[in-house]
């Protein structure tokens, strides 16, 4: 149903360990993302590493897995944010990465999913880092503005995913539907290919800068990161998820100055059915000092995961274990 699976080193290490691992049991823990050439696949290999501890694992404070003793977490490649919240209220996912904006709308039955069933079961974990809104479009095309969109060749993203969602608030803050474009429904990484092809005009994709699918055809294109700015991000921000931001010059090749656009945040979700006791762990693990090093080192974004931006842009309740656990930490009194 997800696609390919990141079990990374610590799973890798369950294998060699399986002999010697029956004294302690094991647990398995996924993390849902989203397309392998966006954010969310790679930091979700990051964060199953920074949680697993497989049994036999050498000790943390010897220098071993730092993580829940006798977990083994993995990253799914899955549809994103939409998707993600479907299976976790659905059970068939024990967590996974989710835009503020559509986890907030899903837990109330608000924006989004008005008319659909509250999903009730959703549980916070932790805010991660802000995902900038991209809009990258071929030099060719002409499209210097969100406005140029009107009669091109545009992928929103595939169904399911979150870039779907805020690119369509994105064309009617601009005055635009779907109808006043030629609208594909691609991942980043088959949107981009188009565009080398010379078959498509422009893509969105929602995620943490720099994209890898976004970066490879920036080096091999000239492409045009179109700002989203003025009315059409002030209309957009009127919803409490987004923020103003800046992709910085230089984030991909041929782009020489800041482009101006929005930002939502990349929110770690779970289920209130999971236990206490396992996601107190699993945030504790997270926000440990040895985590600190992996995920400076393990992704550009990896630097903005800090605990002090945990709960920022929450809308919808924390789970019980995390929430003891900033509790503990002082972060909610």
């Amino acid at each position: 149903m997800f696609g390919k699976t990141i079990l990374g080193a610590a799973a890798v290490a369950v294998m060699a360990l399986a002999g010697t691992a029956s004294a302690q049991e094991m647990s398995f823990f996924r993390i849902g993302t989203g397309g392998t050439a966006g954010t969310y696949y790679p930091i979700g290999g990051l964060l199953a590493n920074v949680i697993s501890a497989p049994p036999g694992s050498r000790a943390c404070e010897d220098g071993g897995a730092c993580g829940v003793p006798g977990l083994v977490a993995s990253a799914l490649a899955a549809n994103g944010s939409v998707a993600n919240v479907n299976a976790i209220q659905g059970g068939t996912l024990e967590s996974g990465f989710v835009q503020g904006d559509v986890a907030a709308w899903a837990y109330t039955g608000t924006g989004i999913w008005e008319g659909q069933p509250p999903a009730d079961k959703l549980r916070a974990i932790a805010n991660l880092y802000p995902e900038s809104i991209h809009l990258v479009a071929s030099v060719k095309s002409g499209i210097t503005s969100v406005a140029d969109l009107a009669g091109k060749r545009v992928s929103l993203d595939e169904p399911g995913s979150g870039t779907l969602v805020d690119a369509k608030l994105i064309l009617e803050a601009a005055g635009l539907s779907e109808g006043d474009i030629k609208p594909e429904y691609l991942k980043p990484d088959q949107a981009a290919d188009r565009m080398k092809d010379g078959q498509m005009d422009a893509f969105f994709f929602v995620g943490g800068y720099p994209a890898g699918a976004i970066a490879e055809l920036a080096s091999q294109q000239d492409v045009v990161i179109v700002p989203i700015e003025g009315e059409v991000a002030d209309k957009v921000r009127e919803s409490e998820f987004f923020a103003a931001d800046t992709i910085p010059a230089g984030t991909y090749d041929g782009q020489e100055a800041d482009v101006n656009t929005i930002a939502v945040g990349a929110q770690w979700i779970t289920s209130a059915d999971q236990p206490e006791e396992l996601i107190y762990g699993i945030t504790k693990a997270l926000w440990n000092d040895a985590s600190r090093a992996q995920l400076d080192a393990g992704h550009a974004k990896g630097k903005m995961i800090v605990m002090d931006n945990a709960l920022a842009g929450l809308g919808l309740p924390l789970h019980p274990g995390a929430e003891r656990f900033y509790r503990e930490a002082g972060l909610l009194k």
